[in-house]
């Protein structure tokens, strides 16, 4: 069974920096695609930044050149490092585990339990 546990959110002001990790267990993670997706308030969850099996990375728009993603596949895990955050960055986020060649906007896989991200101006 997968288990997905995130870590690293928090309060931050803006222009700050933090550094989200989550560990998935009991999976095939090299042979998986993995991503941080994000849901505000009143808002539907978006897509943060997905890494394929190639290491190929998609990166929602809000996010490109202040956002960076990495997976280390030894330690079954993935990383969102977040610079220069915005207010508007606030919200949970979650990470997400698809087999490989499923597109980003499908919900589908399995969720972590998600960590909040407060920014504050």
């Amino acid at each position: 069974q997968v288990r997905i546990v995130e870590s690293g959110g928090g309060l931050v002001q803006a222009g700050g920096s933090l550094r989200l990790s989550c560990v998935i267990s009991g999976s095939m993670f090299d042979n998986n695609a993995v991503a941080w997706y994000r849901q505000a308030p009143g808002k539907q969850r978006e897509l943060v930044a997905g890494i394929r099996t190639d290491g190929t990375t998609t990166y929602g728009d809000s996010v490109k050149g202040r956002f960076t993603s990495s997976r280390d596949n030894a330690k079954a895990t993935l990383y969102l490092q977040m610079n220069s955050l915005k207010p508007e960055d606030t919200a949970v986020y979650y990470c997400n585990y698809r087999p490989a060649r499923v597109r980003w906007s499908i919900d589908f896989g399995s969720w972590g339990q998600g960590t909040q991200v407060t920014v504050s101006s």
